[in-house]
Order: structure tokens, then sequence, then C-alpha cells
């Protein structure tokens, strides 16, 4: 067997693959240059002492400072779900907040609120770790 022909059966993955990378590439080229973009700001609280009542108490505060801030197109709070226990759940965490701001400065003024900043003081000491991990969105 010649070494083309070992090559023929890979030929439709290469072609989906050229045809993939064309289209990523038109869509970045057309992509809106502007800097308006979402900002989706994820962030997993981790408590020193996870009781039932402490994970109410700090998903209470989520929802009561950091919902509702200008420019705010979507929250959500809440405790791990026991229930997905799969290899590739992560599961090190007590509580889980998901916030998608307009944009950057909208983000940046939520991070600086007198609201945000008493979610921070009221609970900081209860927290083991906090891992914020931020993305661009679309």
């Amino acid at each position: 067997m010649s070494r083309h022909s070992r090559l023929l059966p890979l030929l439709p993955c290469a072609m989906v693959c050229a045809a993939l990378l064309t289209t990523v590439g038109f869509r970045i080229m057309a992509a809106d240059p502007s800097p308006s973009k979402p900002l989706v700001h994820n962030v997993y609280f981790s408590l020193k002492d996870p009781t039932p009542a402490n994970i109410a108490a700090l998903n209470a505060a989520c929802h009561k400072y950091l919902d509702g801030h200008d420019g705010l197109i979507c929250f959500g709070a809440g405790p791990l779900v026991e229930e997905l226990n799969r290899p590739v759940n992560q599961r090190d965490f007590h509580i889980a907040l998901c916030t998608v701001f307009k944009d950057k400065a909208a983000h940046d003024q939520y991070q600086a609120h007198p609201r945000h900043l008493q979610f921070i003081a009221e609970n900081k000491e209860t927290w083991a770790s906090v891992r914020v991990f931020d993305s661009w969105g679309k």
C-alpha cells in the first residue's frame, strides 16, 4: 500500500478541519472590532465551615448584594449540585456565582460598587478559598 493510499481515509477529516478553520477565520475577521463585548465573571467559593446553614447564608448574601447591578445581563448563584458527581465535575466548592456584564466597564463598576464591597466585608472571613474565572462572552 502506497503512502498516499494510506492517507486517503484521512482526507474527509482534513477537509472538515480546513472548512472549520476557514469559517472561524472569516468570523474573526468579520467580528465587531469594538471593545464592547460581554464579560463573564464566574466565582467559586469554598467555605471554612460548610454547614448547610453557612452555605445557605452565603447563597442568600450573593443574591442580596450581587444581583441587580447596572450592566448585569445575567445572574446566577447557588450551591453545588450534589447529585452530579461524574469524573468531569469539579466538586471543591460550595457556592458558584455566574454573572455576565454587558462590557468590561460595567464589570469594573460592579467591582467598586458599595454593595459588592459590603458583600466581601461581611463574608470574606467565612471563605477558605475564592476562585475567579473571567472570560469574554459573545
